[in-house]
């Protein structure tokens, strides 16, 4: 079997994360988790959300192996097998798959060109329940709070690896989400200098 991938920063952020799951998910319900990496997040969220279903998806083929590996190992039946899904591409998944009360996204947005930040946000619309959330959890900049010095160190660090990189600017993200028919509904702020953001559906 695959030895799965390991994050330090996943494995430290997953307790902080899930206590905030709890309080903006209902007792039940089906997730799309995009950009699943190692599978750390989506193993823990279903051994400790047990009446939710997962669907993790990433696109790499590695870190397909990699979930597959954390699910065999927690025999997690409530993690359905990973799927290749490229945030970019027009259809996640085929039509006729049901709508998902939570769609999950970590640590995406600033390792990946901004023109991701649209197609999450448009395609998150097309793939939730009327009632669903999207809930993102990354690094973030804020015109009113000052970023901390590990978030510019960590920002400059990213653009040198790959201009299309970088924290975003939230009124940018928030300016998008609005084009793809979201709102945001609630921010956390998390350890670390991250923010967890529950999006909803205009009214």
């Amino acid at each position: 079997m695959t030895e799965p991938a390991f994050s330090p920063a996943a494995e430290r952020n997953k307790l902080p994360i899930l206590e905030v799951l709890r309080q903006v998910l209902p007792t039940q319900g089906t997730a799309l988790e995009i950009a699943s990496g190692t599978g750390q997040h989506v193993a823990w969220f279903a051994q400790h959300l047990p009446a939710w279903t997962w669907q993790p998806t990433d696109a790499q083929v590695a870190a397909l192996d990699s979930v597959m590996a954390r699910i065999a190992q927690g025999q997690l039946g409530n993690v359905h097998a990973p799927l290749l899904v490229d945030v970019m591409s027009p259809a996640w998944l085929p039509a006729e798959t049901q709508p998902f009360d939570a769609i999950y996204c970590a640590n995406m947005l600033h390792i990946a060109p901004w023109a991701t930040c649209a197609a999450l946000m448009h395609g998150s619309a097309r793939h939730l329940s009327p009632e669903g959330v999207l809930v993102t959890y990354g690094p973030y900049l804020e015109d009113t709070v000052e970023t901390s010095r590990g978030n510019q160190d960590f920002d400059r660090d990213l653009r040198l690896q790959d201009p299309d990189w970088g924290l975003r600017r939230l009124e940018d993200v928030q300016a998008v989400a609005t084009q793809a028919g979201l709102r945001l509904q609630q921010r956390f702020a998390l350890p670390a200098n991250n923010l967890l953001l529950v999006w909803t559906r205009t009214p």
